[in-house]
């Protein structure tokens, strides 16, 4: 068929042929059709990115049934740039299947795929490195060392995993790389992400597996993490601890192994035999050194016992040869029944758990005694798997089971599977030869199936009766006529010679038979196989020896026939038995030995499990699979004979990173929930509770109150003692304080100085926070009223500090007066605690969620309402905004540092966060010249810093404002504050809700953007709502307490929605909380931000579930 008419049959489909390549995704049959996948192309150039994504949908799809899309590589490539989201991510599977069989227009967009690697979206990052690593070209070697690097400190931890999977592919493209990735695998191995260990540790296991130091500091960490990582990290992780643990640990079974060593034992001994050492030993073993785990390598044990309930197979083998490699001999029972287990499994995973039980099961054979049953074949097996079972079977035979078991062989020899029944005579053997009760009964029955039709049966029998005969060949002579009058029969090679060998061996016990079966092999000499006729020679050379007279001319005649074979081992065979038994002049010497070579008495052999010495090899491994040392594979290494140093192991902590860090101030948040659950209360109660929850959750308020009052007196008798000028008023009241804080821990001695203080902060939140829900529910009712009663708050306030002011004592009080005392005391602490902080808070300012009431937001929701008129400048003095500690003043030297979110846009910079600081000089000298110092950030962090404070008096407050741009993410910005003297290592940790600002959004602008940020990109959980959260006004408080955003009008009752924007890069943050009956609830928060999104439901579901 010529060019044109193929052309015209492919356009026009008027032929009757199959019109090949005419669907794009067929794949075509021609290469050299240029008409192939024109529509495809057509699609790619398109401006319309709906045609662009279906034409890369369907080259996926071609790529995953396995054609050829390579030709379109030029087409995809172009489109690398492309805005779209959803086209960028099929692009990029594509170049990473493709990009190293097109390395020079791959090469053509590196420039893009770097752009890629500063994509606000984690997949397209991540997809960016993917190809980038799978160029396999040296030249972008520099390149691609750089974008691994970044990779590594990328806020994302999908993209730091992605980054552990490049590691191993640079190493392969250019080992000199190797130090400069050690460093980026120790700095990934530091992560304490789950998603990300399992995949540094393969890259560990690949560039450095001997850099064993690199996982002492990590050791840890990775054993805690290894029960949430996915399971093939699991897999990894465990197999490298297993080589990690055999060289910083001990041998649990020391004294074992050296007692084992010490006296000869039976092949397999018995239970009866296993006791009885046992009792001998026990003296023995008290003797020796008691052995000791080490916590770490218990911590390994019991963090690996759980999962042995894993479902995926490999993570189960994996924990299994962990406990048999590791584990003392009492406690590796537990995996037997998890094996076994997985032995419902697929046939292939059945093969490889059975190659690991039979392995086992010769060492440590009682642990799967008690599952024998399991081990039965069924019909359905494969032959592979119903030999292994076999070979398991053979292993826990003894003399309580062996009966049941030889009952389960003899049926087994009924199979239609030649090489099965061939496998169950040779188990028989097996079990005759290793339990010598049982030797008779086997042999027996061994006999009764050379009658059998099958040839096959009866040659391996005959196989198997030979060895069992050698141990005892007096005893059976008559089984060794039988076997002779087989002869005729049996055509098997291999049995033919074990019946000829067994003749010759034991000639002397049936002088009569042999020189017969000796003429008849000789008549059939010329047509029988190479081994048969070795063993012809070897026959006629013993009768040639023993019995002369009769065979010495058929013994000539054989080796004449040999003499001319055209086997060379056969002809050479002949040779040397002449010169050895044909006594000549040549001859020599060897011909009076004759006799005793070949006469000599024979060792029995010892049928032993093909699985015996296996246990070298790792189990589970391939090495172990194929008996054979695979590439890659990592030998165990011996146990140490002395404990290396477990000190290096212990992290040490810097001491920058002893100020709060986000775990403590977690601790905070989940001991002390935002909205108190005593919101209720007022006055002295309400402090005193505040007092015994911060010391005991159980303690009464009258204890709370005796253990103030028995504090108060202590310290009105220093106050005599110590402080007899006369001071300011101010200076005062903050001694009383500290001396007040800094008797707590000596009354509970087990706390230390910082958690002390992190109570104290909390009883001073726990005030501001009640006086809050006071002035909330009057506000419910009345604006109006609620303005009256917080200027009467304030102004019993002022009473009450007056009153204070008058109460100082300069004696110890009487014990009787101490309880009214006490109440007024720990009233006085809690008050002057707040009046500390009031010139902080009157000057910093507060979101507008934190004064509006629900009822004030919804009556305004229709309205079009601008950030400026709802940003007030300032924050209530009411104690809403919650502080955090920045620096202790013990650390400070007496400068105490705060901090808050404020929550209110940052002028110089709207990317940035507004952090209100406050710095407080406790010190009787002034401070100068605070200011901030090399700022150590993550990758993206930026700060603004404010302007330096040149002179702070003693006792006095001054607040500041700084800009984080913390680049949407919870990392912490670590600076140095700095005065004139000393310098203060610090780090400011936003909570996730912090990272938002406020969007006004209507309820049909809410639906549309939520549309828009759907599947991986939402995220949903269901909760039971807490006690307190009993109406929408409640929901409302707590989420926008947690995070900075704004109600969004809602046609439903039981939904509340609310809305912002992360200020770093504005993406859009939808939550949505829709109440159901009973209590529960539905929480979804759509975010482009995976991270955001998944950190902020789990603090909005913990501030709801309170």
């Amino acid at each position: 068929m010529s060019a044109s008419s193929a052309f015209s049959d492919e356009k026009g489909g008027s032929s009757g042929e199959p019109e090949y390549g005419h669907d794009p995704a067929s794949g075509g049959i021609f290469s050299t059709d240029y008409k192939r996948h024109d529509d495809l192309k057509e699609m790619l150039d398109s401006n319309k990115d709906s045609l662009k994504l279906e034409a890369m949908k369907r080259i996926v799809a071609m790529i995953a049934r396995g054609k050829n899309a390579s030709d379109l590589f030029p087409a995809v490539v172009k489109n690398v740039a492309c805005k779209n989201i959803e086209v960028k991510k099929l692009v990029y599977v594509y170049l990473v299947r493709y990009a190293e069989e097109q390395q020079d227009l791959a090469l053509l967009s590196i420039s893009t795929f770097q752009r890629g690697l500063k994509d606000p979206n984690q997949l397209i990052r991540a997809s960016a490195l993917r190809v980038l690593s799978s160029i396999r070209v040296t030249i972008i070697v520099p390149i691609m060392m750089l974008a691994i690097k970044e990779a590594a400190s990328d806020m994302s931890p999908y993209v730091r995993k992605t980054a552990a999977h490049a590691i191993p592919k640079l190493h392969s493209l250019d080992p000199e790389q190797k130090d400069q990735l050690i460093e980026v695998i120790e700095k990934l191995l530091a992560d304490k992400t789950t998603l990300v260990a399992g995949s540094v540790v393969m890259a560990f296991e690949e560039v450095c597996p001997d850099r064993i130091d690199l996982i002492h500091k990590n050791y840890r960490k990775l054993c805690n993490l290894l029960i949430d990582v996915e399971e093939w990290g699991q897999v990894v992780i465990i197999n490298m601890l297993t080589r990690y643990a055999r060289t910083q640990f001990l041998n649990p079974n020391i004294n074992e192994s050296l007692l084992e060593d010490g006296g000869e034992t039976s092949f397999y001994p018995s239970d009866d035999e296993e006791e009885e050492e046992k009792k001998v030993d026990t003296s023995t073993l008290a003797k020796r050194k008691p052995y000791v785990m080490d916590p770490d390598h218990r911590l390994l044990l019991r963090n690996t016992k759980p999962l042995l309930q894993s479902r995926n197979a490999a993570v189960v083998m994996a924990v299994a040869q962990l406990y048999f490699h590791l584990a003392p001999k009492a406690e590796v029972g537990v995996i037997a029944k998890a094996l076994v287990r997985l032995m419902r499994s697929h046939s292939e995973v059945q093969y490889v758990v059975l190659q690991n039980v039979a392995t086992m099961s010769i060492k440590r054979r009682g642990m799967f005694e008690p599952y024998l049953k399991s081990f039965y074949i069924r019909s359905t097996d494969p032959t592979q798997i119903k030999i292994l079972k076999l070979e398991v079977l053979t292993n826990l035979a003894n003399e309580t089971n062996i009966s049941t078991i030889l009952r389960e062989f003899q049926t087994y020899i009924k199979s239609m599977d030649k090489d099965f029944v061939a496998a169950s005579i040779q188990a028989i053997g097996r079990c005759a030869t290793n339990i010598g009760e049982v030797r008779d009964t086997c042999l027996n029955g061994l006999v009764q199936l050379l009658s059998n039709r099958d040839e096959l049966v009866v040659a391996e029998s005959v196989v198997v009766i030979k060895k069992l005969l050698q141990m005892q060949p007096e005893q059976h002579s008559d089984i060794i006529k039988h076997m002779a009058k087989l002869i005729d029969n049996i055509q098997v090679p291999m049995a033919r010679a074990s019946i000829l060998w067994l003749i010759g061996e034991y000639c002397e016990h049936v002088p009569k038979i042999a020189p017969d079966v000796l003429r008849k092999m000789a008549k059939s000499f010329t047509n029988e196989e190479d081994i048969v006729k070795l063993q012809i020679i070897n026959l006629a050379a013993k009768l040639y020896l023993t019995n002369s007279k009769q065979t010495k001319l058929l013994t000539q005649y054989v080796l004449n026939l040999a003499k001319y074979d055209q086997n060379y081992d056969i002809r050479d065979r002949a040779r040397f038995i002449r010169q050895l038994i044909v006594p000549t002049d040549k001859s020599g010497a060897l011909n009076k030995y004759a006799k005793k070579l070949f006469l000599a008495l024979k060792p029995a052999p010892v049928l032993e499990s093909p699985f015996k010495d296996r246990d070298h090899f790792q189990l589970g491994s391939l090495s172990h699979l194929l008996n054979a040392k695979a590439s890659g594979y990592q030998e165990l290494p011996d146990w140490p004979e002395s404990a290396p140093d477990p000190s290096v192991r212990n992290v040490e902590i810097p001491d920058w990173s002893k100020c709060p860090s986000r775990k403590d101030r977690k601790e905070k948040k989940v001991e002390k929930p935002f909205y108190s659950d005593s919101e209720g209360e007022s006055g002295p109660t309400e402090s005193a509770d505040s007092e015994s929850d911060s010391g005991s959750g159980s303690a009464s308020v009258s204890g709370s109150d005796e253990s103030a009052s028995g504090s108060e007196s202590e310290e009105s008798g220093e106050d005599t003692e110590s402080d007899d000028e006369d001071e300011e008023e101010q200076k005062k009241k903050k001694k009383r304080i500290e001396k007040i804080k800094a008797k707590k821990p000596v009354e509970e001695s087990a706390e230390s100085e910082q958690s002390s203080d992190a109570e104290d902060r909390k009883r001073i939140r726990k005030v501001g926070k009640d006086r809050k829900s006071a002035s909330e529910s009057a506000s419910e009712s009345e604006s109006s009223e609620s303005e009256e009663e917080s200027e009467d708050e304030s102004e019993e306030e002022s009473e009450s500090d007056t009153d204070i002011r008058k109460k100082k004592a300069p004696a110890k009080q009487p014990p009787k007066q101490s309880k009214k005392e006490s109440k007024k005391e720990t009233q006085e602490m809690s008050l002057l605690d707040l009046d500390d902080f009031e010139p902080t808070l009157a000057s910093a300012p507060v979101t507008p969620v934190n004064y509006l009431s629900s009822s004030l937001v919804s009556d305004l929701e229709g309205l079009s309402l601008t950030d400026t008129i709802l940003a007030p400048t300032t924050i209530a003095p009411s104690g809403l905004v919650k502080m955090y500690e920045l620096l202790h003043r013990i650390k400070g030297e007496g400068l105490a540092v705060e901090y808050c979110f404020s929550r209110q846009p940052f002028s110089p910079d709207p990317n940035m966060v507004a952090v209100q600081i406050q710095f407080t000089n406790n010190t009787s000298s002034e401070t100068k010249s605070l200011h901030i110092e090399e700022p150590k950030l993550q990758s993206g962090i930026r700060i603004k810093e404010f302007s330096e404070i040149e002179l702070l008096p003693a006792g006095e407050s001054v607040t500041v404002v700084m800009g984080i741009d913390f680049c949407d993410s919870t990392q912490a910005a670590n600076f140095q504050l700095c005065t004139h003297t000393r310098k203060f290592f610090v780090s400011i940790q936003p909570p996730v809700g912090e990272l938002m600002t406020p969007v006004f959004l209507t309820e049909s602008d809410f639906k549309k953007e939520q549309g828009k940020l759907m599947g991986m990109n939402e995220i949903s959980e269901k909760l039971t709502l807490g006690e307190k959260c009993v109406n929408e006004h409640v929901i409302v408080e707590r989420v926008t307490a947690t995070a900075n955003l704004s109600r969004v009008p809602c046609g439903s009752e039981k939904e509340c929605r609310f809305a912002g924007k992360t200020v770093s890069s504005g993406c859009v943050v939808l939550v949505t909380v829709a109440c159901k009956e009973g209590g529960g609830a539905q929480l979804t928060v759509n975010c482009e931000k995976m991270v955001i999104g998944t950190m902020l439901v789990k603090d909005i579901l913990q501030a709801l579930t309170q």
